[in-house]
Parts: structure tokens; sequence; C-alpha cells
């Protein structure tokens, strides 16, 4: 196999809405691809937050979108796939919980080991690449937070999610979490690692705060690309793009990145964003990549062509 034919590796971190966008927008390249979604595993909310609280299991909500974004577009598999992802209905135990979630918890107890069990997921929607947890632990997150001019903690990564108030500072619990080996192997083969979009306190920043994770990204010899939303959501109320992009810096002040992409029409000056990049080693992408109907969502199609050109300065 040549070298302009052999697939791009790309590992992309997240978790939930934002990875499963991130991977969908991978897939519409049409590059050849070897992809690895590596997961965030601190969820307590939902569906996830109730399996995680009664059978001990890494909470599985995320690791079943990133399952779901990456089934094979056969009938078979896309029939799988949305079946993962129905969510039962009614008042009962069951209600609330989507299929893949209960599937995923059965497999982690099943076979004992949460990476397994993915493997077996993925072959069951004959996955295009591989999804793998943080961690192989569930893990906590913690927030100091500015309420009304007050300094509170609060715990758990659904109530920093929605807590109101700005973030002053986001921890995990416990504070050095071994990392998954076969995403330290991934991270140090990859071509390009890929952040965001996301929430970006318990979503993206959360990967930069697993130690071993972290001294893995900074010394893979991959380029490394930063996505960013093109919205402001709860837990970011007030935080600009460019102090996003400060904020990785923050967590993790080795980090160096390539290019940042961004939504033309999210911003009307780029120049503050194009400085934030610059403190990062990066350069500003440019490109409309919202869906059309105002809301704040990425468009798979959009963001995939715009990702095109940007992967493909990597061979």
């Amino acid at each position: 196999m040549n070298e302009a034919s052999k697939p791009i590796k790309v590992v992309a971190f997240g978790g939930g809405h934002g990875l499963s966008a991130s991977l969908r927008a991978l897939r519409a390249t049409g590059l050849p691809l070897d992809l690895t979604a590596v997961v965030t595993v601190a969820d307590d909310g939902g569906s996830s937050g109730r399996l995680r609280a009664a059978r001990s299991v890494l909470p599985p909500g995320d690791l079943r979108q990133a399952l779901a974004a990456l089934a094979a577009d056969d009938g078979v598999s896309d029939g799988t796939a949305k079946l993962m992802q129905y969510r039962f209905t009614g008042s009962d135990e069951l209600a609330g919980h989507p299929v893949g979630n209960v599937v995923l918890c059965g497999l982690m107890e099943l076979l004992g080991d949460p990476v397994a069990a993915l493997e077996h997921a993925q072959a069951m929607v004959h996955a295009v690449g591989r999804v793998l947890p943080m961690s192989c632990h569930p893990l906590g997150i913690e927030a100091d937070l500015i309420v009304d001019g007050e300094k509170v903690t609060v715990r758990g990564q659904h109530q920093v999610a929605v807590a109101p108030g700005r973030v002053l500072e986001v921890r995990l619990e416990p504070p050095q979490p071994q990392p998954c080996p076969q995403a330290i192997e991934a991270i140090g083969s990859a071509d390009w690692l890929v952040f965001g979009p996301g929430s970006w306190y318990t979503s993206v920043i959360p990967h930069l705060l697993v130690p071993e994770q972290a001294a893995a990204i900074v010394a893979s010899p991959a380029r490394r690309l930063v996505t960013l939303n093109l919205a402001a959501d709860r837990e970011t109320v007030g935080l600009s793009l460019p102090d996003h992009l400060a904020a990785l810096s923050r967590y993790l002040p080795d980090l160096k990145v390539d290019i940042v992409l961004v939504d033309r029409n999210a911003v009307p000056d780029p120049e503050p964003v194009a400085n934030a990049a610059e403190s990062l080693g990066a350069r500003i992408a440019l490109a409309p990549v919202a869906v059309d109907d105002g809301t704040p969502r990425h468009d798979p199609v959009r963001l995939g062509r715009a990702l095109v050109p940007l992967l493909g300065t990597a061979r």
C-alpha cells in the first residue's frame, strides 16, 4: 500500500451530541479514514446515571451515541443502530432507557471489560471505526462556579452542565484516573487528533484532565484540530470563542494545535479568534458548517466538506 492510499488515522475526543456530530462529519468527508472515538465517562444524568448507579458500570449513553454515529450504512446495520437508539416509553422501570444503553450495560457485565463490550457492540452495528472510553472506570466531574457573586462547588456532570453561573474551574474525581490503554495507543499512532464540538467543560476539557492521556496528546506526532461550537450553552455562558481556546491552554499548557475550524457566520470579526488560535500555534479555517434552520447545530455534510482539505494536509 503506497503512502497516498493509507487510511488517515483520526482520533476524535468528546461525548454526547458533539462527538456524534464530529464522527458523522468525518464519515461524510469520503476520505479513507481509520476512525477512533474516545468518549468521556462521567455522565451521571438520565438513563446513563440510573444504570451507572444501579449496576456500577460505565455510563453507556455517550458510548451508544458514538456507536450509532459509526454504524454502517447498509440496511441491516442501520436498522440495528436505530434499535440501539430507541428509547422505551411509559412509566415503568424501563421507561427512558435507550435499548443500546441496556445492551451495553449487559455486555459490560457479561464480558467484564468495557473495551471488549464495545468491540462486540461495534460488530453488531458493523461500525466503521472504534469506540473507546476515556477511562475503563466511571469518573466524576465537579466544578467551582460563581453564582450571584458567590463561589459554589457543583458535583456531577449533569449538575455542572445545567447549573447557572460562570465556571471557574472543573476537575475530575478521582483527580488522576487511569486512562484506557487502547486509547493511549491510538493517540500515539494517529495522524490527526480532533477536539470538539461539544460541551466544553463536561465533554471536551475532561480529556485533558486524565494525566496519562494528556501526556499522550502532547507527545503524539499527530496534527491537532479543534472545531469550535456555534453558540454558548448553559455551562459556557459568557465564554467567548477566544475564551474557549484559552480554556484548552489553561488546562493543558503544553497543548499545541494546528487548525481551529470556525463557522464563518458565527464570527463577524475573526481576528480575536485568530489571535487566540495563534497562541496555541494554530491558524483558523472559516467555513459555513451550521444547519440552515438557525439552530446552533453543525451540519455533518457541511462540516465534512470543510474537513476534507484540512485533513488532507496530513498526507
